[in-house]
């Protein structure tokens, strides 16, 4: 069965606005890329990148921006459904 979740088209444009500043984390980068090759796609997260934001989003540390995208990762996630 195919994931029928796919992150909205602000998330995508809100993705790319951050892997085009150079000011950018890392890790804010790294799920920005993510969330992209979700966009108008059938694509999950790996399962991996799964792991990541779901600590992004226990942690403190982490700007609101990022965890955003760590949330719009998780919201693509089909693995409660398997």
């Amino acid at each position: 069965m195919s994931n029928k979740k796919q992150s909205s088209k602000e998330m995508g444009s809100l993705a790319a606005q951050v892997l085009q500043d150079e000011n950018s984390s890392k890790i804010a980068k790294e799920l920005a890329g993510s969330v992209l090759s979700q966009t108008g796609t059938d694509k999950q997260p790996s399962k991996e990148m799964e792991t990541k934001a779901s600590e992004i989003l226990k942690s403190t540390k982490y700007s609101d921006l990022t965890k955003s995208l760590a949330a719009s990762i998780l919201a693509q996630s089909d693995s409660s459904n398997n």
